[in-house]
């Protein structure tokens, strides 16, 4: 049986003992919106201002990832960002969602659940106009802090990604 699984069912992980430290993640995903790019970006679009409206649900995704998902321990985040950037060539939507804290537990799922909810929110409102989405590459990017330390996942980051979010073991 794994970690979270007892005879008697699953349960949360025992985070008692842990001491608090300070974590961040930061999660990524892109949704390509097609022929509706310049309708996305420059927010024409009929349900109004997807980029904007898709930060406040990432928000918002990020603050309710406990509700979601049920071992998910329920956080006060500390901060949350989430950034939408357009990538023309790919005809696409590039979604950061970044979450940091001091916790007994990391912050990747909140990460993760903010970018997810704006991808989604980008898709809902981009398909009255291109029904033909496709959300991509949700992932998280990189964790720190706690006792293991900097993760960064194997595809790596990008010189842009690296000079925006700094990742170090020294956070908040």
């Amino acid at each position: 049986m794994g970690a979270h699984v007892s005879p008697s069912g699953f349960h949360m992980a025992d985070v008692r003992l842990k001491t608090p430290s300070a974590r961040r993640a930061v999660a990524v995903g892109e949704i390509v919106v097609g022929s509706a790019y310049s309708h996305v970006v420059s927010a024409t679009l009929p349900k109004g201002d997807a980029l904007m409206m898709a930060e406040i649900a990432g928000l918002q995704g990020a603050k309710h990832a406990s509700q979601l998902m049920p071992l998910c321990h329920p956080l006060a985040l500390d901060y949350v960002d989430v950034r939408c950037v357009g990538v023309p060539e790919r005809q696409a939507v590039r979604v950061y969602c970044e979450a940091a804290l001091w916790a007994k537990t990391g912050v990747e799922m909140e990460a993760l659940a903010g970018a997810s909810a704006a991808l989604l929110t980008i898709y809902d409102l981009t398909k009255p106009v291109q029904p033909a989405l496709q959300i991509e590459s949700v992932r998280l990017l990189f964790k720190e802090g706690g006792k293991s330390g900097l993760w960064v996942h194997p595809m790596g980051m990008s010189d842009e990604e690296q000079a925006r979010y700094q990742p170090s073991d020294a956070v908040l």
